[in-house]
Parts: C-alpha cells; structure tokens; sequence
C-alpha cells in the first residue's frame, strides 16, 4: 500500500462504531485486518499532516498536532515544514519530503465539515386549562391574565457545533495504513484543546484495538 493509498481512503465508508472521550464520539472506525502493533518508540519522528484547501487551517491544525505528537513522547513533524504548501498535493513529491525526514509514522486529519444543532432547553410544562374556573370571565379581571403571565414559555435556545474529522494512522515501518477512523466533536473552543481531545479519543481506541499498549 503507498501513500496515494492514504488519499483515497479518506472517502472510504467504515464500519459504525459508537465509542466517547469527553465531547468526541467516533462514527467510524477501520483497522486493516493484518496490522501489527505500532511500535512507535519515543523519539520517533511522526508527520502531523492535515488535508485542507484553507492554508491558515492547515498551518494551526499541523502545529497543534505536532505539539500532541511531542506530547506523547514522539517528534512531531508538522507537514508543513517540509512539504511546501505549493506541493503538498503532488503525491511524488510529498512522498518524498515525508521519507527524507526520517519519520516512522503519519498522522492524517481531514476536516470534514461542520453542522449546528439547535435544542429548546426550556420544559415542558402544562398546568391544566383555567378556563373552567368560577371566576374566569372576560379578558381582564377574571385572574386568567396574571395566570398567563406566570406560566408563560421562555424558550431557552442553545445552538451547538458540531466538528467532524477523518483521522489515518499510517505506519511507515509496516508501509500500511493501519487505522482510519471518523468523529464529531462537540462545541470545540480552539484547535489546541480540539487536537488534544482528539488524540485522547483516537488513543483510547487504538488501546482497544490492540494496536498501542495500554496505559
């Protein structure tokens, strides 16, 4: 498998998976069915790479993820501080950079898009129908307009984000693509805490899938 192979897998449908870390729910989840562990060693360079036309998205995503991949021990890489902006689609020659650098891994993430979610937080509260009542009469002084008021709705509104991301692992020892899996985080603050939660996530599945060592 090369590393066109990692392209065209962004677009795969994987099988559904429902698994949580925090605000982060996996959609999707794929293991290649003959992946070895990753043997990811701390020191090893791995290549933050994030595939999006915006260049400002790409450079913020790759630092963070960089930053992550320091975080866990290993020398992160942001793909742009070797693969040119102007190249970084040509197959070749990004192939190449990655390869020189000396990294044993690749971590991809592709944006995949946002949708808002709009909740009436309010109750639902219905105190039965006053209008029966001996003293109902017409509009006014019948006490159905103090009534009204004190069980008016107050539709409390809240709109969330929601962020969907396609991460690959790919294991440059084994010359495979060894992980893809899709999620939806929740209300994301900024890309730092967006990446971190994310590597939890992933992390955590990799753990239950055998291929990283439990903590």
């Amino acid at each position: 498998m090369n590393f066109h192979d990692v392209n065209r897998l962004c677009g795969a449908s994987l099988a559904l998976l429902l698994a949580a870390c925090a605000t982060t729910t996996f959609t999707a989840s794929w293991k290649a069915p003959d992946a070895m562990p990753l043997q990811f060693r701390a020191g090893d360079k791995v290549v933050g790479l994030v595939m999006a036309d915006s260049i400002s998205l790409r450079l913020a995503g790759e630092a963070s993820l960089a930053r992550e991949l320091d975080r866990r021990g290993l020398k992160g890489i942001p793909a742009y501080s070797i693969v040119a902006n102007g190249v970084v689609k040509d197959e070749a020659k990004a192939r190449a950079a990655i390869e020189a650098s000396g990294a044993v891994g690749i971590v991809v993430l592709r944006p995949l898009g946002t949708e808002q979610k709009i909740t009436s937080m309010a109750p639902t509260y219905y105190g039965g129908a006053y209008y029966g009542r001996p003293v109902y009469g017409g509009f006014w002084g019948g006490g159905y307009y103090d009534y009204g008021w004190g069980g008016a709705w107050d539709p409390a509104i809240r709109t969330d984000t929601y962020v969907s991301v396609e991460t690959l692992v790919y294991d440059l020892r084994q010359n495979k693509l060894v992980w893809a899996g899709q999620t939806k985080t929740i209300n994301p603050k900024d890309v730092d805490g967006f990446v971190a939660e994310l590597a939890d996530a992933v992390a955590k599945e990799l753990r239950a899938l055998g291929l990283i060592a439990g903590e």
